[in-house]
């Protein structure tokens, strides 16, 4: 509080009337010592990263759309989805297990158990994606003579980037599981962009072509230096904490808490990223190009829902452990707030400045205001659940996800699939939104059905009636 009233000093009368009161809410965040406050304190840190990450992931693509031109671009923004996609879908769900079980073996102080848990997630993950890349190049081989030649040699350099991309997803996920935060956020979201945009500039400069080829050579190198980078922290972080000795293995309770985990992160992944994907199918890369812009504008709404993800998981596993049901309920819907309301206020901002926003990518880029709108309805409605799935995830309820997930990724591809041959790149908006809401319905309906929790953002109270019911339905 010596702080705070200091700088009460300091700031001008009119601008302390509006500062202190925030101050003072932040205060016991800041500096309190429970797990509410610990994990408020990890969702500051997560949404700062997501701000200025969001902010350098922006300009860097409007730099590099201005760099390449539509055509150009849509292809390494189609071709970049699809290496971050496939990347996180061969981490099998192992990078989402460690936040599960090392806080676990810790507790109990199965420090060899640990050690062995991080070897075998960051093994695995890589000889998955190796083997995927391996197929993928198969594939190249084999449909060479029809796939169009600008697509291949970006193609083929998203093949060998996948390993990388893979070990990175694991590595946040175990600096998230120990708190990290920082560690875990900032090499993916913010040192790998600006290192693609570094070298990207760098490669133009020296007379590389403005061309999609140059942009993923720039991708490649700055992902395998992110993710050493990163694995080198990790890894010394890890062993100032467990130090050094032998490794155990549990792999059957891992494999199989990770392998629903695999087919929600999958799906949850390819949900988040199909319309891409999809447009990307039935469209030239120019209109992939437009909608990719509208998408990663009003995805800026996005980080608040990410950073509340990102800090409650570890609350959500530390109150299951601890079996209060109550502290449960009160936890969820208070993230269920803290995923809508910045939401709402971030996304109004964005649409007051959307068609300045797509026109610093090229004249050609306006036309993409309206997906924004038609997002943003999906983007609402998800956030006002919070983050449901992780919460059923911790609960232990991963197979209930599956099948909760294969139903709203169904629904997105079918709509897609309908909508964009009759309304174009409208149609895959309202796809993508529609899905949305499907899927904030069903996890608000599964969550009250399974954990007796009322998980929406306008719930007068939370409701623990019947929360310590035994389930039949997980």
């Amino acid at each position: 509080m010596t702080v705070i009233e200091t700088a009460e000093k300091l700031i001008p009368l009119s601008l302390r009337t509006r500062l202190v009161p925030i101050a003072r809410k932040l205060a016991p965040i800041l500096s309190g010592s429970d797990e509410t406050a610990r994990a408020q304190r990890m969702a500051l840190i997560a949404f700062a990263i997501r701000v200025i990450s969001a902010a350098i992931a922006f300009v860097s693509q409007i730099i590099m759309a201005r760099l390449m031109g539509e055509f150009e671009y849509g292809i390494f923004a189609f071709v970049w989805v699809l290496v971050v996609v496939f990347g996180n879908l061969s981490c099998l769900g192992l990078h989402t297990a460690v936040i599960r079980f090392l806080a676990h073996h810790a507790t109990r102080g199965e420090i060899e158990l640990l050690r062995g848990l991080n070897w075998t997630a960051r093994v695995l993950a890589m000889l998955a994606a190796t083997v995927l890349a391996a197929s993928g190049f198969a594939v190249l081989q084999i449909f060479d003579h029809i796939i169009p030649d600008y697509w291949m040699v970006p193609v083929i350099l998203a093949l060998f980037t996948l390993p990388m991309i893979a070990l990175g997803d694991v590595l946040d996920g175990t600096a998230r599981a120990n708190g990290w935060t920082v560690t875990a956020l900032s090499p993916t979201y913010i040192i790998r962009p600006l290192l693609i945009l570094a070298f990207m500039l760098l490669a133009v400069g020296l007379g590389q072509p403005r061309a999609a080829r140059t942009a993923m050579e720039a991708a490649l190198l700055a992902t395998y230096l992110t993710t050493v980078f990163q694995f080198i922290r990790v890894t010394m972080r890890l062993k100032r904490l467990h130090g050094r000795g032998n490794l155990a293995f549990d792999i059957g309770p891992w494999m199989r808490f990770a392998f629903p985990l695999f087919l929600v992160d999958g799906i949850g992944f390819l949900l988040t990223n199909s319309d891409v994907v999809v447009v990307g199918l039935y469209l030239p890369p120019d209109q992939v190009a437009v909608y990719y812009a509208a998408a990663k504008s009003i995805a800026l709404v996005q980080f608040v829902y990410f950073s509340v993800k990102a800090a409650a998981a570890p609350r959500f596993s530390s109150i299951m452990a601890a079996s209060d049901q109550a502290a449960l309920a009160s936890f969820a819907v208070q993230a269920a707030r803290w995923s809508f309301w910045p939401a709402l206020a971030v996304g109004l901002t964005v649409l007051a400045l959307g068609e300045f926003l797509l026109a610093l990518f090229g004249p050609g880029f306006t036309e993409g205001y309206i997906l924004m709108v038609i997002l943003f309805a999906g983007i609402l409605a998800k956030s006002s659940v919070g983050p449901g799935e992780v919460l059923l995830n911790m609960a232990g309820r991963q197979t209930l996800c599956v099948g909760l997930y294969a139903c709203v990724l169904a629904c997105n591809i079918g709509l897609n699939i309908t909508l964009i041959p009759h309304f174009g790149l409208a149609g895959a908006a309202s796809a993508t939104a529609l899905a949305m809401i499907i899927e904030a319905i069903l996890l608000h309906l599964a969550v009250r059905r399974t954990l007796g929790i009322i998980l929406f953002a306008f719930a007068a109270n939370p409701s623990t009636s019947g929360a310590e019911r035994p389930d039949h339905h997980g």
